[in-house]
């Protein structure tokens, strides 16, 4: 499939089923501006259509993952930089497929929002993650901070929104912020092999999984999977083969793609 052209400050590659996203604008720490927050929608909308994209990973370039909102947008009436920055992390968290964050150095504001959209968030130690509207005296989205919540649980989500401050990977770990911590140098290593671990999984599973833990599957969508649940337990279906799989103690070869 024919990829779209990369927006500014944003870069992507597509290799063996996983597409990877960076953030760059070196010059503020690969903060977000507003037309980097409007360019992501449409290149997550594309790379969703994509059928070779089995996995998404969101890094930044260099050794920030992304230090916020480019605050200098949000002293221009009228930009639409807070809407901008709400679209662009519910097409993030929408997107159909697993989602990672690889972070590196500050993954702040703007950048933790994003973070917190994906599925799971890999982190080099280092690291240091806040959310800090308050500082600004910005009104938080109400959806992001629900998101926070449901990952962290209401202590932490308080502490990081009312105190603003930035907290390192050992708390981040313990808060449920991130999933993993790897020492320097070793996070490319260990987010491409967890990559291929995905990619060598069931889509079926995740993208029900997926669905299923936004909390918003109706019983339409609920009878939806139902119904693919005993298509694919029929011979050819990506359940037979994983059973078939199992039994044969090799590695299951599913063809299920949505």
């Amino acid at each position: 499939m024919e990829q779209p052209e990369p927006p500014p400050g944003l870069t992507h590659t597509v290799v063996d089923g996983v597409a990877t996203v960076v953030i760059s604008n070196p010059a503020k720490r690969n903060a977000m501006t507003t037309a980097m927050w409007r360019a992501l929608p449409p290149l997550l909308d594309a790379l969703a259509a994509d059928p070779a994209v089995r996995v998404l990973v969101l890094t930044g370039a260099g050794a920030a993952f992304c230090a916020g909102a480019d605050i200098a947008a949000l002293r221009e009436p009228g930009t639409g930089a807070q809407e901008a920055a709400v679209r662009a992390e519910e097409a993030l968290a929408a997107f159909p497929r697993p989602t990672l964050a690889a972070v590196r150095g500050p993954c702040v504001g703007g950048g933790a929002q994003l973070a917190v959209a994906c599925d799971l968030r890999f982190a080099e130690e280092g690291a240091v993650f806040g959310v800090t509207p308050a500082r600004l005296g910005v009104v938080y989205p109400a959806a992001a901070t629900r998101r926070l919540i449901a990952l962290t649980g209401p202590a932490t989500a308080k502490y990081l929104l009312f105190s603003a401050e930035l907290i390192d990977t050992g708390r981040a770990l313990r808060g449920g912020l991130v999933d993993e911590v790897l020492p320097p140098g070793a996070l490319a290593e260990r987010v491409a092999a967890f990559t291929r671990v995905l990619t060598g999984r069931s889509l079926l599973t995740q993208t029900a999984a997926k669905e299923f833990a936004a909390g918003d599957a109706g019983p339409e969508r609920v009878a939806h999977w139902e119904r693919q649940a005993r298509e694919q337990a029929l011979p050819g279906g990506d359940t037979a083969e994983g059973a078939a799989a199992f039994l044969e103690r090799r590695s299951p070869r599913f063809t299920w793609n949505g």
